[in-house]
């Protein structure tokens, strides 16, 4: 029996909503991927005709709460806003969709968001790359600063964005405000050195 292109989607949507539900509730490595499928009411293999790891659903719940972040961003930007204050917010908006998954997003981060991260087995992970970096770009542009940023540039705030990430899935601080703090000190960071360059 052939299945709708419908029905695979609300699968697929299935199976993100109880992996987030899972591995907040039991932990990331202790959920399996029989535990997903019987959670999402499918078969234990099936569950990798849409995912090939749970990595993978880790990496697609990321991309899709950034891309709701970006949106949110676009609505409360501001254009008397400054460089800086653009940065932040358009990070710290991202922290905050990304909060409902903060107990398990660091292997993410750091298997497929890392600079040395790339290639073709990491497709969704240069997707977000590439759709960050873009919009980091675009505030440049915003803000006078018409010459492109070089490779070394956007290499140079990658590092910083995915220390900040790091930092923030482990931080303990009240209402994370040590990781709102590096935030700050690392975008006055950048922008000291791309305006210096």
């Amino acid at each position: 029996m052939r299945v709708s292109a419908k029905t695979k989607e609300a699968t697929r949507q299935k199976v993100l909503q109880v992996s987030q539900d899972l591995f907040n509730s039991e932990g990331f490595r202790e959920t399996t991927s029989r535990d997903l499928a019987k959670a999402a009411g499918i078969a234990a293999g099936t569950i990798f005709n849409y995912f090939p790891t749970k990595e993978a659903i880790v990496l697609q719940l990321v991309c899709d709460a950034l891309e709701n972040a970006e949106a949110t961003f676009n609505r409360r930007v501001r254009p008397e806003s400054t460089l800086e204050e653009d940065l932040f917010l358009y990070v710290s908006t991202g922290l905050r969709q990304l909060q409902p998954m903060r107990g398990f997003v660091g292997p993410a981060f750091e298997t497929h968001l890392g600079p040395a991260c790339g290639g073709d087995a990491n497709e969704l992970g240069d997707r977000i790359r590439t759709s960050h970096v873009e919009m980091v770009s675009g505030l440049l542009s915003k803000h006078g600063h018409d010459e492109p940023p070089t490779a070394v540039h956007l290499q140079m705030y990658w590092l910083l964005y995915t220390g900040v990430l790091a930092f923030w899935a482990k931080d303990q601080s009240r209402k994370q405000e040590d990781t709102l703090a590096l935030l700050d000190q690392s975008i006055k960071m950048f922008v000291n050195w791309y305006l210096a360059g």
